[in-house]
């Protein structure tokens, strides 16, 4: 291991890093009243305490208050944030770890009606397509305090006793100076490419007279916005050597491309379904051209990718900062030899949207990430073995036999189907989302090294698990399309699931109508547009895919837009019927309209109608509970969860929370559970979260 390019240690000026790898800079949105409290600093110490190199905190730390947060960022502009950053640092340095923190002001890139209602400042009135503030044009005085700005927080950063910081410069106030589309100035700031940046050398100037020459200052940056009139790569190499040269800059962290509309901010920060690590060449050529201390990370999600960005030279230090997420430990599983036990990023991207619609940072398939304090990733074993039969090797079924697995129960899983995966296996059918895979692909993996025991073709009964004599029995066996919607025409349409698992041709004028918001209906939707087929996706929502949020919805619109598929919203799907000829026709109605004609449940003159050959639906999906609802006799608890203990991460009462008011029997002898879409139709997540919390204390 000590040849593996990722181990060897890296000097950074006075620092000497251990390793290549280094979460970048980003904000989870864990702050607590815009500090880093303890939650945050469990987030980063895990990490740490697993031998990561560099953890950099806060993706956009905003240091001035007309730099609001758009989510929950960390507010570097307040004195209070000193000692909670100093108690992180502290205890990533304790293992080793290198501390720094990104600090910006957001620029146009923020709301005017966040915080205290301060105008946005931009150089320019031009508005951002994503967060839709019109700016106001900078002016001398804001200049004035915005460098000032900039250097007391700087200032606080070292006093917290950081390793460094790092300057924001793509899409935040910085590069609205650069780029020529944001920045209609006048001389001495506008203008030419040195004017444009002269700003930036001025914040500069000011952070070294605050915090000296060996603190240590980079800039992350984009190379070429990827923009027609925006800065390009000769640009970008302009801007690379004037930083360089400016004696004032310790290392550049590079990307590539624009973050002020959805499209743009996706291509920076790649999902699944799209090209690995498509800006390291780039990044790469950066890096020879200048000969400098060169960062980079976008969608490096695999070891070897990592691998071999360090041993070709084209990076100094490598941004797995999702891979992170997914599994904190992969340092130490590549120094303990054991680089196949890495949980894989599979880039769902859950984490970032989720952020991005002003929630908290969660991985699709590890629970335990940004909930460190109350479901730590290493999982205690039992104190006494139990058997644990579980129903259902989806998700959900099988992070319950990972779980029990690890704390060394007896397991044995129940499959009807002659494979693992459920609604992943579905999904992954699409090239769109091949990678969700690898969720059920490691669970497997844990599983067949834990000594769980799996049999497939198996459609379990009552019988068949009272006969496994279970301790335990967890019933997760998914859902399965609504199959009596709309109520008018119901056996006239096909499911979202019959086009996806290829069970039903997609016809040649087709109606999609999502009433569920998911991917389901946006990959059924890709699947026949690209037979050429003319389709019409409707939606009773305001906005399309809902559940699917902002980032994962790129590469469908491309798709699907490129295909010219129609787009509906607000409409509703009322009913089916057979025509005379035998087509369909398609009843539609609105909820914004109150008559029964408009909501589709007629067929007179006024009711909206499409000639169809197919009629798709995506209603979602309905637990699949009749084998839960058969065992609950049987058993101790009656099924029923104490949701206090569940919340607080103790045990589970033997008999419920409440055995009076269940239908246990008296001789029941095991305790039944039921979690993911058995219970109800949510996400991966959910379901993978019922279980890792559920059986870390059975």
């Amino acid at each position: 291991m000590a040849q593996d390019p990722l181990l060897t240690p890296f000097t950074l000026k006075h620092l000497t890093l251990k390793n290549r790898l280094m979460m970048t800079s980003h904000e989870p949105a864990y702050p607590e009243d815009g500090m880093p409290k303890a939650r945050y600093r469990a987030y980063h110490e895990e990490r740490a305490r697993a031998g990561i190199a560099l953890t950099m905190t806060a993706g956009s730390a905003s240091v001035a208050k007309d730099s609001p947060p758009v989510f929950n960022n960390i507010l570097a502009y307040r004195d209070e944030v000193v000692p909670w950053l100093s108690e992180l640092t502290d205890a990533c340095h304790e293992h080793g770890t290198a501390v720094m923190i990104q600090l910006t002001h957001l620029g146009r890139r923020t709301r005017w009606d966040k915080a205290d209602w301060l105008p946005a400042v931009s150089p320019s009135h031009r508005r951002e397509a994503s967060h839709r503030a019109y700016p106001k044009r900078v002016e001398d005085w804001d200049i004035t305090r915005l460098i000032n700005d900039y250097a007391d927080a700087a200032e606080r950063m070292k006093a917290a006793g950081l390793d460094g910081i790092e300057l924001q410069a793509y899409g935040h106030l910085m590069d609205q100076f650069w780029s020529p589309l944001t920045n209609t100035l006048e001389g001495p700031y506008g203008g030419s490419l040195e004017n444009r940046l002269r700003f930036t050398m001025e914040v500069l100037s000011a952070i070294r007279a605050r915090v000296g020459n060996e603190f240590i200052v980079g800039v992350r940056y984009t190379g070429d916005e990827c923009l027609s009139g925006g800065l390009d790569a000769s640009d970008g190499l302009a801007v690379s050597r004037l930083l360089r040269d400016s004696g004032q800059v310790d290392f550049l962290n590079v990307v590539r491309g624009h973050i002020d509309t959805d499209a743009g901010l996706t291509d920076v920060i790649p999902i699944q379904g799209m090209a690995s690590a498509p800006h390291l060449d780039f990044a790469g050529q950066i890096r020879e051209a200048m000969d400098f201390p060169t960062f980079h990370g976008a969608k490096i999600q695999d070891i070897a990718t990592a691998r071999h960005a360090i041993a070709t030279g084209k990076v100094d230090m490598v941004g797995m900062t999702r891979a992170h997420m997914a599994d904190p430990h992969i340092v130490r599983k590549l120094l303990a030899g054991k680089e196949e036990d890495i949980r894989p990023c599979v880039g769902a991207n859950y984490c970032l949207d989720r952020i991005y619609q002003g929630g908290s940072a969660y991985c699709i398939h590890n629970a335990a990430t940004g909930r460190e304090l109350e479901q730590p990733h290493d999982i205690a074993p039992a104190e006494v073995a139990r058997k644990v039969v579980i129903i259902g090797a989806g998700p959900a079924g099988l992070e319950a036999a990972r779980v029990a697995g690890e704390r060394g129960h007896q397991v044995v899983v129940l499959e009807a189907a002659d494979q693992p995966g459920g609604q992943i296996r579905l999904t992954a059918q699409s090239e769109r989302r091949r990678e969700m895979i690898g969720i059920i692909d490691w669970r497997i993996s844990r599983c067949e090294a834990l000594g769980v025991e799996i049999r497939y073709n198996v459609f379990a009964e009552a019988e068949d698990v009272l006969a496994e004599q279970p301790d335990v029995v967890i019933v997760a066996t998914g859902g399965y399309p609504e199959e009596d919607m709309p109520q008018v025409g119901s056996e006239l349409v096909v499911s979202s699931w019959d086009i996806l698992s290829g069970h039903v041709t997609p016809g040649r004028n087709v109606l999609l109508f999502d009433d569920a918001g998911d991917h389901a209906a946006l990959q059924a939707a890709e699947m026949i547009a690209n037979t050429g087929a003319r389709l019409e996706m409707m939606t009773p929502d305001r906005t399309f895919a809902p559940e699917i949020m902002a980032m994962n919805l790129v590469p469908y619109m491309r798709s699907l837009q490129r295909l010219a598929v129609t787009f509906t919203p607000t409409y509703r799907l009322g009913g089916v019927t057979r025509g005379e000829e035998g087509q369909l026709i398609a009843h539609i109605g609105s909820d914004y309209l109150d008559d029964a004609v408009a909501q589709g449940k007629g067929t007179g003159a006024y009711a909206d109608q499409r000639i169809v050959d197919q009629v798709v639906v995506n209603y979602g999906a309905r637990p699949m509970e009749d084998l839960y609802f058969e065992l609950k006799p049987y058993s101790r608890n009656g099924g029923a969860v104490d949701y206090d203990a569940l919340i607080e991460g103790l045990a589970q009462p033997v008999d419920g929370p409440s055995p009076e008011h269940t239908e246990r029997s008296a001789d029941g002898k095991f305790q039944l559970y039921r979690i993911g879409d058995a219970v109800a139709t949510r996400n991966t997540h959910a379901a993978i979260y019922d279980a890792l919390r559920l059986m870390k204390v059975v």
